[in-house]
């Protein structure tokens, strides 16, 4: 997601028990706080209800290390309780699978996969290497859900009817009609990014362009492989459930559930509901 606003969700201080945990100090430094109880607890006392969803979408701010420890530590707990994750990636286009697809069967090295990395991503790579380097050592599936820049580009400029009909393939009819909450963090990104050289209805579009191509593209490699759980590392605008989990509502009755860091790019509020997330990470210090 475009980086974009300041901390705005307040730290929250909570004392409840604590679930029990494994043994693993990685896991038991991991703190979540269950939105729907108001309690804190640890990975295993989310477990049960996350067995039962799909897609875990797991947000964070891109230059946040702390926050890529989470997602690796999540990625690792769900693939060590047996589940058979795999993990979509807002860093990669759909169309760089096939370099995914080498890395993480061991079929590319290093050098040749930060190449590609780069040419899709702008984050360093340290931010992110432990998170590939474990799915390629456990042989977990990576996923590229993302739009070719080219394609935002173009409709940040000249709005969602100016892409070729080969440029739109899959996507319904986007517009800039969206809920209260999601206009406002769109508008936020607007004023912080745009400076006034781009309509601001065609950046609204760009935007739900970003949501929707995620979406599909989570949707329908579910629709293929069936049996797996899909982590989605997404920016937290991406990631907040007026984002990609709205997009996926709206398209299957895929179930799904969010985790987002404790402080959110998209949540202008110093509460927070469950039709914002279900979880959150509260603190992250292995």
């Amino acid at each position: 997601m475009i980086n974009i606003l300041r901390p705005i969700l307040a730290v929250l201080t909570l004392v409840s028990a604590c679930a029990p945990v494994k043994a693993d100090p990685i896991y038991e430094a991991l703190k979540i706080y269950d939105v729907a109880t108001g309690k804190e607890t640890h990975l295993s006392g989310i477990l049960p209800d996350l067995k039962q969803k799909k897609i875990i979408l797991v947000g964070e701010h891109h230059t946040n290390e702390s926050h890529h420890r989470a997602q690796l530590a999540i990625i690792q707990y769900f693939h060590e309780a047996g589940m058979p994750v795999v993990v979509g990636l807002e860093m990669f286009r759909s169309e760089s699978q096939s370099i995914l697809d080498q890395w993480y069967q061991g079929n590319l090295d290093e050098k040749d996969f930060q190449k590609a990395y780069f040419d899709n991503w702008g984050y360093p790579w340290p931010l992110y290497a432990q998170i590939f380097e474990y799915a390629r050592s456990k042989k977990i599936p990576l996923i590229g859900l993302n739009i070719p820049r080219e394609v935002t580009q173009k409709v940040a400029r000249g709005g969602f009817n100016s892409l070729s009909k080969e440029e739109k393939g899959m996507l319904p009819v986007v517009e800039c009609n969206v809920g209260a909450e999601y206009m406002a963090f769109i508008k936020r990104a607007y004023g912080a990014h745009a400076h006034g050289q781009i309509n601001f209805d065609n950046f609204c579009e760009a935007q739900l362009v970003w949501d929707k191509v995620m979406a599909i593209h989570a949707q329908r490699y579910l629709e293929s492989n069936p049996d797996r759980v899909m982590i989605i590392l997404a920016g937290t605008g991406h990631a907040w459930k007026k984002g990609i989990p709205d997009q996926i509502r709206q398209r299957s009755s895929l179930p799904y559930a969010v985790i987002l860091p404790e402080v959110s790019d998209a949540i202008e509020k110093t509460t927070i509901s469950t039709k914002d997330a279900d979880y959150l990470v509260l603190s992250f210090t292995p």
